[in-house]
């Protein structure tokens, strides 16, 4: 059978399994015979709805059994599936589907509804509500013209001014991204993945692509506390989960029943969206104990750029690993020199995952994807994808997260990185999450000013300053420590550090 090139050939590229469950939606289960033959009635309709090659096709809805199947059947009808996350408010729903000229937007009646008229005046564009579909038995829709290189998806994130920008996948980068994670993680038919991240948000996507391509069973979970991922695991038996630092959070110092509940079924946890405190990884392996923890590194540009293997957590607890199979990634200072161990530097990927630039933005391609400063266009050249993200190499070719190149703090004439004075702090033991920002200040240019979740209701702010000072040098402090009941996240899950900064910034202007 020939090698898997488009993303709905995943489904048949795994063989005959028709039997093997697919997918568990809460009470609702389906085999994998089901999902193909399903995939088949969506792409028909979408044809009839007028979707050719190339046409978008925006899927709003909740992580649902009809979810992945709008997916697939895109994919299998010769569209670009473009996955709306419901959290996000009609006006920014709006501004996706208008941002990427969707021809149709696949939803459901109760989300219809909360749009009321928000796509009366959007030409061109036909809504398909899943209510209304009752399946078909007609023929096979015909084979997809399409090529590995053509466009597959487009998943929208958050940038650092703006509105959200379409980031441009190829169906190659969907697939070499599913090969590639499969591999060093080491999934197969047997496992049982619990998702629990928006397939809106890269790897939320890898991880149901990764199960359909090994014939795994994805179980769907849309939770609202901590301890319902803990009964799904074990209700479900389930192998493998992908979180972000949030969700560890909540796991460690917010779900009662993980401290009590044994889940001898999970082999597998990985993490991406951002750096996990030492503090909680430790956490986590005392909870865990037979469990593997995969820290991964990646941006949606480029999908997943480094992984730190199981094995090297307690070595190297703040590195994000060695670049992940079939990739290349390094650090080179602003004038393109191959940055020295130890010496800061943007993270460069090149590979098969490098995304295909932003949809309709070509000067904020051109900024994230360029020549490869190493390998001059007279040698043959490249493109590859510039982070933004600082980071350091040690002498054995290990990564650690420094920070955003745009999210540093600039105070007194130092550059300051956020993830390491969090760090400090959550490492004293007495905050569920933090966050650091930099606040302007008329001395020092900007102040570091830290926003943090107590972990017991309240916290003695002097006490802990005091702690933090053991560890960090004066300029690195915080001037303060703010207590909230909750911090601000995006979509997806992470810390919404843009939000934080402008409530505070617009408060001090009044």
């Amino acid at each position: 059978m020939a090698a898997p090139y488009l993303v709905h050939h995943l489904l048949q590229h795994s063989g005959d399994t028709g039997a093997r469950t697919a997918l568990i939606d809460g009470p609702r289960t389906l085999t994998y015979g089901d999902f193909r033959r399903q995939i088949d009635d969506g792409a028909r309709r979408l044809q009839a709805a007028g979707v050719t090659r190339g046409d978008r096709v925006a899927i709003l809805l909740p992580k649902s059994i009809e979810e992945c199947r709008a997916i697939f059947s895109t994919s299998r009808a010769g569209g670009v599936f473009v996955p709306v996350n419901p959290l996000l408010r009609p006006a920014q729903i709006k501004h996706i589907v208008e941002d990427c000229t969707a021809r149709v937007l696949i939803t459901n009646a109760a989300l219809l509804k909360t749009l009321g008229n928000t796509f009366d005046d959007t030409a061109g564009l036909s809504i398909v509500t899943v209510d209304d579909d009752t399946g078909s038995s007609g023929a096979s829709p015909p084979p997809s013209a399409a090529i590995g290189e053509d466009l597959a998806a487009i998943l929208y994130t958050s940038g650092s001014t703006g509105r959200p920008k379409g980031v441009m996948l190829s169906h190659r980068n969907l697939v070499a991204g599913t090969r590639i994670v499969r591999t060093y993680l080491g999934i197969s038919g047997s496992d049982r993945i619990l998702s629990v991240l928006p397939f809106s948000f890269d790897y939320g996507l890898n991880q149901l692509l990764t199960a359909v391509e090994q014939s795994a069973t994805t179980v769907l979970l849309t939770f609202r506390f901590g301890d319902d991922i803990v009964r799904a695991i074990r209700d479900h038996e389930c192998t493998g989960l992908a979180g972000v630092p949030t969700i560890w959070s909540i796991l460690t110092r917010a779900s009662p029943l993980l401290a009590k509940t044994p889940l001898p079924s999970l082999r597998y946890i990985t993490n991406s969206g951002g750096a996990v405190p030492s503090d909680t990884v430790r956490k986590l392996r005392d909870m865990l104990p037979d469990t593997r923890i995969f820290l991964m590194y990646g941006l949606t540009e480029a999908f997943r750029s480094t992984f730190l293997p199981p094995d090297e957590i307690d070595k190297r607890p703040t590195s994000i690993g060695k670049a992940i199979p079939e990739c290349e990634v390094f650090a080179v200072t602003a004038d393109g020199r191959r940055t020295k161990p130890g010496e800061p530097g943007i993270l460069v990927h090149r590979g098969p995952t490098v995304s295909l630039g932003y949809w309709n933005r070509p000067e904020d391609t051109a900024r994230v994807l360029r020549q490869n400063p190493l390998l001059p266009a007279t040698h043959g050249g490249e493109i590859v994808c510039f982070s933004g993200d600082l980071v350091t190499e040690d002498e054995e070719g290990f990564l650690y997260f420094v920070g955003r190149d745009d999210a540093m703090i600039k105070s007194s004439g130092y550059r300051i990185s956020p993830t390491e004075v969090e760090e400090v702090l959550m490492s004293t033991g007495h905050f569920r999450q933090v966050a650091v920002i930099g606040l302007p200040d008329p001395m020092a240019g900007q102040k570091v000013h830290a926003v943090g979740v107590a972990r017991d209701g309240a916290i003695d702010v002097p006490v802990t300053l005091k702690a933090a000072a053991d560890r960090l040098p004066p300029f690195m402090l915080p001037r303060d420590i703010e207590l909230v009941d909750e911090l601000p996240v995006t979509a997806n899950g992470k810390v919404d550090y843009k939000t934080l900064v402008a409530q505070r910034t617009s408060h001090a202007g009044h």
